[in-house]
């Protein structure tokens, strides 16, 4: 047994003076001692600003986000995973309760790299929605620009999900460019001590990046104590605690940023027509069954409300008390244990008295208590299914029993169901098990309002479900109400709740300066040559050209019309498209008009575009009509380089403009622009 160590201020801290022993959640062994921390907590976020922060923000999002990558392939490594494996047998994980943890904590990190590198650019600077024009002449504008905060987040974490519950916070932020400080939770602190360990040996990021504080409660107190508010607190816990630290100095008075993750008791509703005959119905009582013993239903996302159908109540119950009865409840190092152990005895104790409570309203359906009486070694407790006698006793709906515990209750009607689940107060996650889209999708708007997600399931996408407790790095995870009013993950989303919108006005130009993106408006530098003979690296945002003009016919329109099969009346019926609102008369296809454009800007030979690969943006500003003399304004918006790869993305602001200077088409074209020889992997 070994002391757990912080890491702050770029070093290990051992403690010096005894503390608590964490047990082994099926046998009792000591695993490892917390103790009073052996530096001040308030060091570690003065390094965060100081030395993490600067060096993150020197890094393009994408430079971060192939940090991320690396990250997560060295967890996955078969030799390094398995040491984290063995300490989550410790916590009372199976080995497929351990998989969900360790490799799905580094599949987030893998998934904000690859998103990051596909939606954010290759720049420190992020641009939140359109342009705002601000005066007519397009003088004067206005951007919204995402940038780093200069602070820290402090982590708060809960016990169930130690390395996940780290990673999915510590993603986003890195991204953002925000140093992490990661308080874990004391009964399961040796295997986010033990991960922290791993990451920051790895050299893979930037010193004070990621620091870990191995600290008690009364300790935290001090390392908030240090914060402003360009920092922010991530909290997963117990609804008590996450009051305590909204009432909190940091918080009240120093406007910290606080998001809290709590209580949850979620609720899966099989609908109406969901007989006992049908896939919904297996679906159902499946998911149900594993919710309850995955993790030994220490989860905040388990289903703890289970609603049917009162035509379907007694057919439930079996379905579910059949299943349950064959659950293997043992040492989680055994291959033959479907469930291991509560993660100590204290959880255990404080789940048999969520149950006696719960037992208020409700009459048990499983109960088989044996291991958890037996000999007293290990927190083993079997999985408990409840019926409730009373469906809207305030007991079922407030008291969370933390465990594999369910309460099963009827419902009458889809209002009903929708009643009972919002009588929750707010969840993370509810299930809609049932193949009718009326029905599935009147209970889901129903109940939207008071869940952060909610999984609608039918036999048709079964295969490809990811499951009711499966929060997903690119979906929100977080809940209102009692969940806690917070929001984490959801791809991009989780790392812009990281830094800080801004409102920047000015002229065009000088927003093309602060943001690195060509705004409408700003100067450009015209090109005697063309712009598609430069390298990416030549290439400069404002590179500009404005092509010959070209007379659209009413021949082109026929042939067009001919050869596509696209033969709808406005570009084909003289006296159809004379009645229309819109045209007045025959109109040049718009799809026509973009082959024209592409034929006046292209530059036909070999050269650095290597590709055409879209186009963002597109809007038919105008009807073009046969006897319309185009030409079009080709400018360079917007550089992205990709990192190895010999090339870089370059979007190319283009309008399509008619003989009286308006705007008849206005889009972005995105290219694939090779690098200059020996610049970003291009060959020599």
């Amino acid at each position: 047994m070994r002391r757990l160590e912080s890491y702050v201020a770029g070093g290990w801290h051992r403690p010096t003076t005894n503390g608590r022993t964490l047990l082994d959640a099926a046998n009792n062994e000591p695993v490892a001692e917390l103790c009073p921390i052996a530096v001040d907590p308030g060091a570690a976020v003065a390094h965060g600003r100081d030395v993490g922060g600067p060096a993150l923000r020197e890094l393009t999002f994408h430079q971060r986000a192939t940090m991320l990558r690396n990250v997560a392939k060295m967890l996955l490594d078969d030799d390094t995973k398995e040491q984290l494996y063995e300490l989550s047998y410790c916590t009372g994980a199976t080995r497929s309760d351990s998989w969900i943890d360790i490799d799905g904590g580094a599949g987030v990190l893998m998934s904000y790299a690859s998103k990051a590198r596909r939606e954010l650019p290759n720049s420190t600077v992020a641009i939140d929605g359109a342009v705002e024009a601000l005066s007519r002449d397009d003088s004067f504008s206005a951007v919204h620009v995402l940038t780093s905060r200069k602070g820290v987040e402090v982590q708060i974490n809960a016990f169930n999900f130690p390395v996940w519950g780290m990673l999915k916070k510590f993603a986003p932020a890195f991204l953002a460019g925000v140093p992490s400080i990661v308080k874990p939770a004391a009964a399961t602190a040796y295997l986010a001590e033990a991960t922290v360990r791993l990451v920051v040996e790895s050299g893979l990021i930037p010193e004070g990046a990621l620091q870990i504080v191995c600290a008690s409660p009364a300790e935290l107190s001090t390392l908030l104590d240090s914060l402003t508010g360009q920092d922010s607190i991530a909290f997963t816990g117990s609804a008590a605690i996450g009051a305590t630290l909204r009432s909190h100095q940091a918080v009240t008075e120093a406007a910290v940023r606080l998001n809290v993750e709590a209580d949850s008791l979620n609720a899966a509703v099989l609908a109406p027509s969901a007989d006992p005959d049908s896939a919904e119905f297996d679906l159902y009582a499946a998911e149900t069954v594993k919710e309850m013993t995955v993790k030994a239903g220490q989860k905040c996302t388990a289903i703890r409300r289970v609603l049917v159908p009162q035509q379907h109540l007694d057919a439930t119950a079996q379905a579910l008390v059949a299943a349950l009865e064959n659950v293997v409840v043992g040492d989680p190092r055994n291959p033959s244990s479907d469930m291991g152990p509560l993660v100590s005895l204290a959880q255990r104790s404080d789940v048999e008295a969520s149950v006696a409570a719960l037992r208020e309203a409700t009459v048990p359906l499983l109960d088989n208590s044996a291991p958890s009486e037996s000999s007293g070694v290990g927190a083993f407790m079997a999985p408990k299914l409840l019926q409730a006698t009373d469906r809207w006793a305030e007991t079922i709906h407030t008291v969370e029993a933390f465990g594999p515990v369910a309460t099963l209750m009827p419902y009458s009607s889809i209002s009903e169901a929708i009643e009972l689940t919002a009588a929750g107060s707010g969840s993370l996650v509810a299930s809609i098990y049932g193949a009718d889209s009326d029905e599935t999708g009147e209970l889901a708007l129903g109940i939207a309002s008071h869940h952060g997600r909610v999984l609608i399931a039918d036999s048709t996408m079964a295969a490809a479900n990811t499951g009711h407790g499966s929060p997903l790095p690119t979906l929100v995870h977080g809940g209102p109400g009692r969940a806690g009013g917070g929001q984490e993950m959801g791809g991009m989303r989780g790392v812009f709740s990281h830094m800080q919108r801004t409102a920047v006005q000015g002229s065009p130009s000088t927003l093309t300066a602060v943001t690195g993106e060509h705004i409408t408006g700003s100067q450009t530098r015209q090109h005697k040559g063309h712009p598609f003979k430069l390298t990416f690296d030549e290439l400069e945002v404002g590179d500009s050209i404005t092509t010959e003009s070209r007379t659209v016919t009413t021949a082109d329109v026929a042939a067009f019309a001919e050869s596509t099969g696209d033969k709808f009346y406005a570009h084909t019926d003289e006296a159809a498209a004379a009645r229309s609102p819109i045209f007045g008369g025959i109109v040049a296809h718009g799809y026509l008009v973009l082959s024209f454009a592409a034929g006046l800007f292209v530059w036909p030979d070999e050269g650095p575009v290597l590709a055409n690969y879209g186009i963002d943006r597109l809007r038919f500003a105008k009807p073009t009509y046969p006897g319309d003399v185009i030409h079009v304004v080709l400018t360079c918006k917007r550089k992205t380089q990709l990192d190895g790869r010999g090339y870089g993305e370059v979007a190319w602001d283009t309008q399509v403009i008619n003989q009286h200077g308006e705007i008849n088409a206005a889009y972005d074209v995105l290219t694939m622009v090779a690098n200059s020889p020996g610049r970003n992997g291009a060959p020599q």
